[in-house]
């Protein structure tokens, strides 16, 4: 059964470039980005690598930590990110672990429960494991994408959907289409008109279920 929001992401244990990780407890009270890559040394990958070492402060800021997946093994990539900062100007100062196993794809079902890694392997074997992961503090999943092996994902959307979760978690609000920090938010239809103007002030309501307010200061 594929995972759906608000499951509680996974459980796992597994070795790092940064050791060996037990994913909640290293997720702590952060929220986490779990993303992954079908093999070490790829072109597409190698660049969205680089563009994650490039926001980690980014991604500092916003309470968040990034563990990249990969299925090779922990000197490979230790290797590999040698090319990423070189590449990226920045260095890969985040965690990727070793799924050699497919321990970690076939939790997070990134692969057929059946699939295995024959020697000499290229990404083909593993092609579909180019997916991302958002998870709360509570480890519960709060966003998922996927991507084919032709498109590199788009690190600046990841980014907003990222702030986009934290600003509604909790929150009766939702974010409109192509929202960005500082815009304003649709007000939930769970608070009526009063309850709205006063938990959020002046509303801007374009119909009766659409209602705008600024967003909250969190």
């Amino acid at each position: 059964m594929s995972l759906r929001i608000n499951d509680v992401a996974p459980n796992f244990t597994a070795d790092s470039t940064a050791g060996q990780i037990t994913f909640h407890d290293w997720v702590g009270d952060s929220y986490a980005i779990l993303f992954s890559h079908p093999k070490d040394f790829t072109p597409v990958c190698t660049t969205e690598f680089g563009a994650v070492a490039q926001l980690v402060p980014e991604f500092v800021k916003r309470n968040t930590k990034v563990l990249g997946v990969s299925v090779d093994n922990v000197e490979d990539h230790k290797k590999w990110k040698r090319d990423i900062e070189a590449v990226a100007g920045a260095p890969a100062d985040f965690p990727i672990i070793d799924d050699t196993s497919l321990n970690v794809s076939k939790l997070y079902n990134m692969l057929p429960a059946d699939a295995y890694l024959p020697d000499g392997r290229t990404p083909a074997h593993s092609a579909t494991v180019r997916t991302v992961f958002i998870v709360g503090p509570d480890k519960k999943i709060r966003l998922t994408m996927s991507y084919p092996m032709s498109v590199g994902r788009n690190f600046a959307e990841i980014m907003r959907a990222l702030d986009a979760v934290q600003a509604t978690d909790g929150v009766p609000i939702a974010t409109p289409a192509n929202w960005v920090p500082g815009q304003d938010v649709i007000v939930a239809l769970s608070l009526n008109d009063e309850q709205a103007k006063e938990k959020f002030g002046n509303l801007d309501i374009k119909l009766p279920y659409l209602r705008f307010a600024k967003a909250p200061q969190k």
